[in-house]
């Protein structure tokens, strides 16, 4: 196993991630407990020492079935990591109450790591708002020894994540954001990673294979991969490509089964980043993959000087090209969601003034209309 060091720590470079744990009966709130108990020990045996879980995970069990399998070993021998629910606006009031239930679940008196969870559009506010307590709240426990490092975990845009940080940095100690060689682009990833080095805060990964569609390319993508590493199945490309990014400390992997744990751990076994060139051919069939679906915008807001909504159209193109490309995400109805009315996409009246200025000739007002109504 790969490590690397944080603070004092050395700290597995393949973290095990809890929200897609195996499960019975389809049920993805019945966690099989005893397959759980096998991954986690296969994993401690291969050298993982990191685990990562949170409250919400499989409809609020995760964290019971990571306490009960982590139980049998020694505290000092394992960090663990989990997450203040601020996705749910309702559950500030209730900062203490479900710190305390945590340590029960997970069956320990200190987390290693404690995180703000998914800061976004929609709790951004809500999180700086400190009439709430719980930076306070969460700096206490930290003194008291019940919280090692505090960070923060984000799906929420460039702008959003400045602002937390502008608020919050000189608490924030790592950084968990959606990194993978596909939303370098498509979901401006690159510009969080650049974030986080200007202020020298270490990268911990989420989503490194985007929830599996990182693991099966169509074969026109594999074939143009395994020209330059012939052995290599394409979700090692995936890790590899984390590999090559220095700021990148803990990849987390949401391993649902044992075959992609071994999987997963043979690749950590050594450490073999991607060269340049390599690098700028996934980028090539990140492109290829994209264009089939997305449109080619490249930001240079000529549309938004002639909208007479002052609608902010490259952003909704941003949202518009990764939600149709997911077939469906969260997060452009979160983001959304946080607008009035009269700034949502539906607000588009149909007027073409944005078209006519436009250099990629997008029908920018046939692509708010789709888009609003994928959002109904």
């Amino acid at each position: 196993m790969l490590y690397k060091d944080f603070e004092n720590l050395k700290i597995s470079a393949l973290g095990m991630g809890t929200m897609r744990l195996p499960v019975l009966d389809k049920d993805n709130d019945k966690i099989d407990s005893e397959a759980v108990c096998k991954m986690f020990d296969y994993a401690i045996q291969k050298g993982v020492n990191y685990f990562d879980t949170a409250w919400g995970y499989h409809g609020g069990n995760s964290e019971s079935a990571v306490g009960e399998a982590l139980k049998r070993y020694p505290r000092q021998s394992f960090y663990l990591a989990t997450k203040f629910p601020g996705y749910d606006l309702e559950n500030m009031s209730k900062i203490e109450e479900i710190f305390e239930t945590q340590l029960r679940r997970c069956q320990v008196d200190y987390f290693d790591f404690y995180l703000f969870h998914n800061v976004c559009e929609q709790n951004i506010d809500i999180y700086l708002d400190r009439s709430h307590g719980l930076i306070e709240y969460l700096l206490e426990q930290k003194k008291k020894g019940r919280i090692r490092h505090i960070g923060f975990s984000t799906h929420g845009t460039l702008e959003t994540t400045k602002r937390f940080l502008d608020e919050y940095g000189e608490y924030m100690e790592f950084c968990q954001i959606q990194l993978n060689w596909l939303d370098w682009k498509m979901q401006n990833a690159k510009a969080k990673v650049e974030l986080c080095r200007e202020l020298n805060i270490p990268i911990w990964v989420m989503e490194p294979v985007r929830g599996g569609k990182l693991v099966s390319l169509e074969s026109e993508y594999e074939a143009t991969l395994k020209e330059l590493r012939p052995d290599a199945k394409t979700v090692e490309w995936a890790f590899r490509f984390l590999q090559s990014i220095p700021e990148v400390t803990v990849t987390l992997s949401g391993m649902s089964d044992m075959e992609q744990l071994k999987e997963n751990l043979a690749i950590y076994e050594e450490d073999k980043p991607l060269n340049e060139e390599e690098i700028n051919k996934l980028f090539d069939v990140a492109q290829a993959m994209t264009a089939k679906t997305t449109l080619p915008c490249t930001s240079c807001r000529y549309c938004t000087s002639y909208c007479p909504l002052g609608l902010d159209i490259p952003h909704f193109i941003e949202l518009y090209n990764d939600y149709v490309y997911s077939e469906g995400n969260f997060l452009a109805p979160m983001v959304i969601g946080t607008l009035p009315e009269n700034k949502k996409p539906s607000a588009c009246i149909g007027c073409r003034a944005c078209e006519a200025v436009c250099p990629q000739t997008i029908k920018i007002s046939e692509m708010m209309s789709d888009f609003a109504g994928r959002l109904k």
